[in-house]
């Protein structure tokens, strides 16, 4: 009825009420709204408490984020990095991707320590080497379509942009689902699987 999308809505509760440059009441903010007034499929604090826990072990220096949508994961994310780290987000939708241009700077985050791709994550992976600079990805985060989940795995592999030891952290494999994903990262023999449990988000 307000002829503006549910996740402009949310932008401008998060204008009206978050605190510009604190990314953790950014966060909270989001949640707020995600549970007492529209349901957006945000990673959510449940789960981003995963993410967080990951970020401490790895203090991976190149990130790379599949799915932005209205980035409140790369928030998440961006508020992890230790100092002098980049991080790296794709959106294929670009009404999703200017929203989260606007969330990532209300947050405080630069283009210097977040770069918003916006592109077929297809299209955009073959190139990142070369038009972004980013050479390998120390921990690349997935939350787009689940569908896509192995079919970007492969590229990541076949354009050499994973570095050794990285980990792959894909959200919701076993609901909605990415079975022919979770079973290629079972079998391939070429990492070591872990499922975190988990409820969904909100």
């Amino acid at each position: 009825l307000t002829g503006t999308s549910r996740e402009q809505r949310a932008f401008q509760y998060l204008l009206a009420h978050a605190i510009p440059g604190d990314p953790h009441h950014i966060l909270q903010t989001f949640d707020q709204w995600c549970y007492h007034c529209e349901h957006l499929s945000c990673v959510g604090p449940d789960k981003g408490r995963i993410v967080e826990r990951v970020l401490l072990e790895r203090a991976p220096l190149r990130v790379l984020e599949l799915g932005t949508y209205c980035g409140y994961g790369t928030v998440l994310l961006a508020q992890g990095l230790p100092p002098g780290a980049r991080l790296y987000t794709i959106e294929g939708d670009p009404r999703h991707a200017a929203v989260a241009e606007k969330v990532i700077r209300l947050a405080g985050f630069s283009e210097q320590t977040v770069e918003l791709i916006v592109g077929p994550s297809e299209e955009v992976i073959p190139h990142l080497q070369e038009k972004h600079g980013l050479m390998k990805a120390d921990l690349v985060f997935m939350d787009h379509w689940k569908r896509c989940y192995l079919r970007d795995l492969r590229l990541l592999e076949s354009h050499q942009l994973l570095a050794e030891g990285a980990t792959i952290l894909a959200d919701n494999v076993l609901f909605p689902g990415a079975p022919h994903f979770l079973q290629y990262a079972k079998t391939c023999g070429k990492y070591h699987c872990k499922v975190h449990r988990a409820s969904l988000e909100y």
